[in-house]
């Protein structure tokens, strides 16, 4: 009843992960590896990560306080190079596709890292992201895997990432957003809503494709910031609220 955790190239899956694991969390917690260890094998210096050439796999064990108590979920982290949808490289690295498409089709949960994409942003730094249409093309390649590759997925978690980079007033949206355990305003149905029309309008066709691909599937959108706590545990508050481990 794992999950499995994936995104793009340079996306900052990495990043979100030791935020996620800083210990001065709210209700969202690493319980293994520890901040320090993580830190250790991730990060080769202050300000860069390892560069991913081969598929990484790695484990985490999460815990969110929710108002049943504390629950916990076991995160499979494929981190994967950026030319792993081509045929070559599958060809190249027949094992290493294999191993990430058993995870794949194991997996109960899925959550995805996207970046944003060029109109969304503002200044120089623009031009390193993919426009409008070169980053819904590339979620096709998505839409293809989770639909024929992750037969068990009920729950798939895709998160529009570095939303500091795109969101006017990133505080305020937050706490529009954010969870509370003794009760928040905003129903899961009702927080997928607002951020799927606001931030996922390109997409909205294809985020409803998947969606009927599976009975019993349910795909929720999120918004995530290294820099923004409440915004950065939401997805993971959402997984152990329905994938947990007793």
């Amino acid at each position: 009843m794992g999950v499995i955790y994936v995104g793009d190239r340079a996306v900052g899956k990495t990043h979100l992960a030791l935020e996620l694991a800083n210990p001065y969390g709210q209700n969202v917690k690493v319980l293994q590896p520890d901040y320090e260890n993580l830190k250790s094998f991730l990060v080769s210096d202050a300000d860069s990560t390892k560069p991913t050439e081969g598929i990484d796999f790695r484990f985490l064990e999460i815990q969110a306080q929710l108002p049943a108590g504390s629950k916990s979920v076991t995160v499979d982290w494929v981190d994967t190079p950026g030319e792993i949808w081509r045929e070559s490289w599958q060809k190249n690295n027949p094992d290493e596709w294999q191993s990430f498409l058993e995870n794949s089709r194991k997996s109960e949960g899925i959550l995805l890292i996207l970046n944003p994409y060029r109109e969304t942003l503002q200044g120089s730094m623009a031009s390193d992201y993919s426009t409008q249409q070169q980053w819904c093309k590339r979620f096709e390649k998505w839409v293809d895997f989770f639909r024929y590759d992750c037969p068990k997925a009920r729950h798939i978690v895709i998160c529009l990432n570095k939303a500091d980079l795109f969101v006017d007033n990133l505080e305020q949206e937050a706490s529009k957003l954010a969870f509370d355990p003794n009760g928040s305003a905003m129903t899961w149905r009702k927080r997928h809503s607002y951020i799927l029309q606001k931030y996922f309008r390109p997409i909205q066709g294809q985020i409803e494709q998947i969606n009927k691909s599976t009975r019993g599937l349910s795909v929720q959108c999120f918004i995530t910031s290294i820099y923004n706590r409440p915004l950065l545990e939401l997805p993971w508050i959402y997984l152990a609220s329905f994938l947990s481990k007793y």
